[in-house]
């Protein structure tokens, strides 16, 4: 399955039922309401009609005398001279209640659909594998995520809501200029007809600008995120000009796109204008000779101008809603698109609870690879025994940290299997593998909240004597003590308020309140300076009692803790042994490590402790 959203196109934007089909479970909880919707749409559309319609009488009755006739009623002059100003009111505060009611359902609907379909989509997304991550980026990532969702969904009610009530304004001012001349409503509808044609072939091109100003809007977002997470290393390397002229070319590059359908759109509304001109220029010409042969009234021909005024308005609301209402459908598809992914890493039918570790994990001829024709690791075999630690060294980018993502399944392996107690790991529930797998990285990740609460992620139903034991043992007390509202303390987004070593041992108490068997550091120590590498390694070292452990080191204290060290260059085992077995080989790949790293630290530290 494809992963790669950026070039992802809107396959499905001209698919129309296929795309209601998949809306409609969203729409049906709230259907009542939509339907209510829709219903005071109508009155509202034909309100328009009704005022064009009220010009006959009041010019033939009470301007010209003459005597108008209601369905068979004779009506005075004097009675439709006071009761048509108070209806034109009276019809102008129903269609301003109508008008309120009618917005505050469609936003009310609206809203109500994009969160679920917000929630279904976060869903997807924490459903999906790392590999997802991987692949996309954080902007496009969103864009998709969270900006369509509301174009998708908001828009779809306003517009079919916008088209009920054009279409009735349409039909009911039609409906006057009928009433009031055939003759001259076969022209005008006519040329209406013909200045609205240029909207069906503006379609393609809308999708197009729509999909390339959501990579760009996608880019734009991403070089946001970098700018921010990367601030430092903006600053560091006055890289501001660079991170300047790249906004700017996407922002250039939005413009342009903007403005592409904008010259193609824009056209349509002044030839639109023209054409109407000359419609009614035509009705004027033939309605002065209809009125001067008095085959029609004055009234007549008043509210028939009046009428026509009006149907353009709705003509054209109807043209741009048409061209909205693509707009929706091309976000919608690209929504649904996300729906159609499914995650690679999945549980099998039946598949088995993993309670506890009891003997061993094995990597039987483990071959995987990122990207195809590309291994990461060639047959690889490896056994570690229960409450084993063992460590993983060997030359950046060999495969040590896919050895350690492997085990919990963010990724599945090519050939071979990896075993549990002699188990497929593949056969086993996932969310049961995962529960009996504690991580600590090199950049852990804090999420916004406090320090309880981020060790607490661990374990949420962790009780306050088991928090103060792991706040204890991860040595987290030294600075919690010194916080003015200690454990409660908000440490920002990332943990950004806190040393590496402080988010450090968070990680580690996070990894000790879940308690699972087998734990896995990944450089868990690379990145911090020897003191806080003292303290880190305590904490590791409380969080390492009676647990089988992957390491993946490159500091001589971590591997000093090692039953036994893997050495692995290119995806493959090349050495495995304790340090004193290793380092006996000749021009062994451990001992020429030890020798070009894990030595000079060696030194470095017994000068340092001297």
């Amino acid at each position: 399955m494809d992963y790669k959203l950026t070039k992802t196109s809107s396959k499905n934007a001209f698919e129309y039922k296929y795309l209601v089909s998949k809306i409609f479970p969203f729409i049906k909880p709230h259907i009542g309401r939509i339907i209510l919707n829709l219903i005071i749409a109508v009155p509202l559309g034909l309100l328009d009609g009704v005022v064009a319609y009220a010009l006959k009488p009041y010019m033939d009755c009470v301007i010209n005398g003459r005597t108008f006739n209601f369905f068979g009623l004779s009506v005075e002059q004097n009675t439709l001279a006071l009761v048509i100003p108070f209806g034109i009111v009276l019809f102008a505060v129903t269609q301003g209640i109508l008008k309120y009611l009618n917005n505050y359902l469609t936003d009310w609907t609206g809203n109500k659909i994009a969160n679920s379909l917000k929630v279904e989509l976060f869903k997807k997304l924490t459903s999906l594998d790392p590999k997802f991550y991987d692949v996309n980026s954080s902007g496009i990532v969103l864009t998709r995520f969270f900006t369509d969702p509301e174009t998708a969904s908001k828009n779809i009610i306003n517009t079919f809501k916008t088209i009920v009530m054009t279409g009735c304004g349409i039909l009911g001012l039609v409906t006057v200029l009928l009433y009031n001349s055939w003759k001259l409503a076969f022209i005008g509808i006519t040329i209406m007809a013909i200045a609205i044609t240029p909207v069906v072939f503006i379609r393609k091109k809308i999708k197009k600008v729509s999909n390339a100003n959501m990579i760009v809007g996608g880019d734009m977002t991403t070089n946001f995120n970098e700018t921010f997470a990367g601030n430092k290393i903006v600053n560091a390397y006055n890289l501001q000009q660079l991170q300047n002229e790249k906004f700017e070319n996407q922002i250039k590059t939005q413009f342009d796109l903007t403005i592409s359908l904008t010259k193609r759109v824009g056209w349509m509304s002044p030839i639109m204008y023209f054409i109407c001109s000359i419609g009614i220029a035509i009705v004027m010409f033939y309605g002065n000779h209809l009125i001067i042969s008095e085959q029609m009234t004055a009234g007549s021909f008043a509210s028939f101008i009046t009428s026509l005024l009006l149907l353009y308005k709705p003509v054209k609301d109807l043209g741009r809603t048409l061209t909205d209402l693509q707009t929706t459908f091309v976000a919608m598809s690209r929504v649904f698109e996300l729906f159609d992914l499914e995650p690679q890493i999945i549980n099998k039918n039946n598949a088995i609870k993993l309670d506890r570790l009891n003997s061993g994990i094995d990597y039987e001829g483990v071959t995987f690879e990122y990207e195809q024709n590309t291994p990461v690791l060639n047959n690889f075999n490896l056994h570690i025994d229960k409450g084993e630690t063992i460590a993983l060294v060997g030359n950046s980018g060999g495969g040590k940290s896919t050895i350690v993502n492997l085990l919990p399944r963010f990724y599945d392996v090519q050939y071979g299997a990896i075993k549990i107690d002699g188990i497929d790991i593949r056969e086993f529930d996932i969310n049961s593998l995962r529960s009996n797998i504690s991580f600590v990285f090199q950049d852990n990740y804090l999420f916004s909240g406090t320090i309880k609460e981020n060790i607490l992620m661990g374990n949420q139903n962790a009780n306050d004597a088991d928090l103060e034991r792991v706040i204890k043992l991860a040595h987290l007390d030294e600075f919690i003590n010194h916080l003015e509202n200690g454990i409660n303390t908000y440490v920002g987004e990332r943990g950004a308020s806190l040393s590496g070593g402080q988010r450090q041992r968070v990680a580690i108490a996070r990894a000790m309140i879940k308690d699972a068997p087998i734990v896995i550091l990944d450089e868990a120590t690379s990145a911090l300076d020897n003191e806080s590498e003292a303290i880190v390694q305590k904490a590791l070292n409380n969080l390492m009692q009676n647990k089988t452990v992957f390491v993946i080191a490159h500091r001589l204290s971590t591997i000093n803790n090692a039953n036994r060290i893997a050495v692995i260059n290119d995806g493959n085992l090349v050495e495995l042994g304790t340090h004193e077995q290793l380092i006996q080989i000749p021009e062994g790949a451990y001992k020429h490590l030890y020798e070009m790293q894990f030595k000079n630290q060696m030194e470095n530290d017994s000068l340092e402790a001297v």
